[in-house]
């Protein structure tokens, strides 16, 4: 009997010592885990900071090419509602739009026909309706109009055929807004004018 417990507690013991240098195993396992999950961690932050950066760079621009140049502040032409067009209280017998794709119209003029007035337009700059004009009236903006604002100039230049028919065929054009800081960002979409 006396024997037999010997033995267990010899098998007792060995097994307590082979849980011991198993936990110690263990342990030494983890702290090495942790290290490398804690220099992993560290490469982790880093990584993930670049990968947007790189995103941010790559993402297509959500109506045409990146601002270029300036103070690094983005251009924004937000779509003019009905509301902000209304307001502009225009004078003119016949009008022009620019539109993207995306934002329909970036900007709306009217003038009047064989007039020497400028034609009066109105953009929406980061969430602000400005006023722009363009020599000529209805007749100057019907080719390759400059409208000129407060701090910035913006250019229209038709680049193809009209798309349909009807009285006032939309052509494809780009819109370039240059701002007095030397910014500028050029916009692909559609010039049309008429009724």
């Amino acid at each position: 009997m006396e024997f037999t417990r010997k033995k267990g507690c010899r098998i007792g013991i060995v097994a307590a010592g082979l849980l011991t240098l198993t936990l110690a195993g263990c342990s030494d396992s983890s702290s090495d885990a942790d290290d490398a999950a804690g220099g992993q961690a560290s490469s982790t932050p880093q990584a993930t900071t670049q990968e947007p950066a790189q995103a941010t760079a790559e993402r297509p621009s959500d109506a045409g090419g990146a601002t270029q140049g300036g103070d690094g502040s983005q251009i924004t032409l937000d779509a003019l509602t009905a509301s902000d067009i209304d307001e502009a209280n225009f004078s003119g017998e016949l009008g022009c739009q620019f539109s993207t794709a995306q934002a329909s119209p970036l900007l709306v003029a009217k003038g009047n026909v064989d007039s020497s007035s400028a034609a009066q337009g109105v953009v929406k700059v980061s969430g602000y309706v400005e006023r722009v004009s363009a020599p000529g009236g209805f007749d100057g903006m019907t080719g390759n109009p400059t409208f000129e604002g407060k701090g910035k100039t913006l250019h229209i230049e038709v680049t193809g055929e009209p798309s349909g028919g009807g009285e006032s065929p939309a052509r494809p054009a780009t819109l370039t807004y240059d701002r007095a800081d030397g910014a500028q960002r050029t916009l692909e979409g559609e010039w049309q004018c008429g009724p």
